[in-house]
C-alpha cells in the first residue's frame, strides 16, 4: 500500500515536472524573439542585426523617425480602414449566414455548406492567378477595395460554419416562444438570439479585424504602389534590401501594429472564452 502510495506521488510530481518544464521552454521561445523585437525598436543608431543585445542607450527615436523619414503613417492608416470595413462587413455577414443555417431549412442548405468545406481545401496560393485575373477585369488592381471584397469573402465558408454551429447551441425553443409571442423573424434575431451568440462574434470581429494586419501575399500581389501599402507589405521593404536594411524600424513598425488589436482584445476578452470553445462542436 506505502509502494503504490509513493508511485502515484511520483507520478504526480514527474507530471507536475514536465507541466511546467513544457510551460518555461513554451515562455522562453515566444517571449526571446519578442525581447529582441523591442530592443531592436528602441535601439539608438543603426541596428545591424536581430540579436538579443543589451549594450547601447534607448530612446523613442525610431518611432518618431518612422511617421517623419517613412510612408508608415499611410500604410498603418491603409491597414486601420482595411481592417475596420473587413471586420464589420465579414461578421455581419457571417452572423446572418449562420443565423439563416442554424434556423431555416431552404434549397441546397445541406449542398452549400458542404460546398464551403470544399472551398477551404483550396489554399489561397492556388486562387492567386484567379485574383488577378479578376482584378484585371474588374478594374481592380492596386485598389484596397477588392482586397477588402477579398478578406471578406475568403472568411465567409468556415466562419459560417462555426457562426452556424454557435446558432445551433441555442435552444429554438426561445424561437418558438417568441414566435407565440408575436415576434417576427427579425426582431427574434436581433432581440432574443443575437445578445446569445455574442461571445462568437466577438471571436469572429477579432479574427476578421486582425487578418489584413498579417496578411502579406494577397495585399504584395494587388497592391503596386508604395503609397497604397498595408503594414504587412510596408514593412517589408525595410528589410528587403539587404545593403541598407533598416532593422529598427521593422521591430518599431512590428511593435505598433499590435497597438490596434490589443486594444479590441482588451474591449472584447470577457466574451472570448466562451467563444472561443464553442461553435465547433455541434454542426
Amino acid at each position: 500500500m506505502c509502494k503504490m502510495k509513493n508511485s502515484v506521488q511520483f507520478k504526480r510530481r514527474l507530471n507536475h515536472f514536465l507541466t511546467y518544464l513544457y510551460l518555461v521552454v513554451l515562455s522562453i521561445i515566444i517571449i526571446y524573439p519578442l525581447l529582441i523585437t523591442v530592443l531592436s525598436a528602441f535601439k539608438t543608431g543603426n541596428v545591424s542585426a536581430f540579436t538579443l543585445d543589451f549594450s547601447g542607450s534607448l530612446s523613442f527615436d525610431n518611432f518618431q523617425k518612422l511617421f517623419t523619414d517613412t510612408l508608415y503613417g499611410t500604410w498603418y492608416l491603409n491597414t486601420l480602414i482595411i481592417a475596420i470595413i473587413t471586420m464589420v462587413a465579414q461578421t455581419s455577414i457571417i452572423t446572418l449566414a449562420g443565423y439563416a443555417y442554424s434556423r431555416y431549412n431552404f434549397l441546397a442548405r445541406k449542398q452549400s455548406l458542404v460546398f464551403f468545406l470544399i472551398i477551404q481545401m483550396v489554399p489561397t496560393m492556388a486562387a492567386l492567378t484567379a485574383f488577378f485575373v479578376m482584378a484585371l477585369m474588374l478594374n481592380a488592381l492596386n485598389h484596397s477595395w477588392f482586397l477588402i471584397f477579398l478578406y471578406v469573402g475568403g472568411g465567409i465558408p468556415m466562419n459560417a460554419w462555426l457562426m452556424k454551429g454557435y446558432f445551433d447551441t441555442v435552444p429554438i425553443s426561445l424561437d418558438e416562444s417568441a414566435k407565440l409571442d408575436g415576434a417576427g423573424h427579425f426582431r427574434r434575431f436581433w432581440q432574443i438570439v443575437l445578445p446569445l451568440v455574442r461571445p462568437m462574434i466577438a471571436v469572429q470581429a477579432l479574427w476578421a479585424f486582425m487578418g489584413p494586419f498579417g496578411d502579406y501575399i494577397l495585399s504584395k500581389f494587388l497592391l503596386r504602389d508604395e503609397i497604397n501599402y498595408t503594414v504587412a507589405v510596408g514593412l517589408q521593404t525595410f528589410i528587403s534590401d539587404q545593403k541598407n536594411q533598416k532593422i529598427a524600424f521593422f521591430a518599431a513598425g512590428a511593435i505598433l501594429i499590435a497597438v490596434p488589436i490589443c486594444v479590441l482584445f482588451f474591449f472584447l476578452q470577457k466574451n472570448f472564452v466562451s467563444g472561443l470553445t464553442a461553435g465547433g462542436d455541434k454542426g
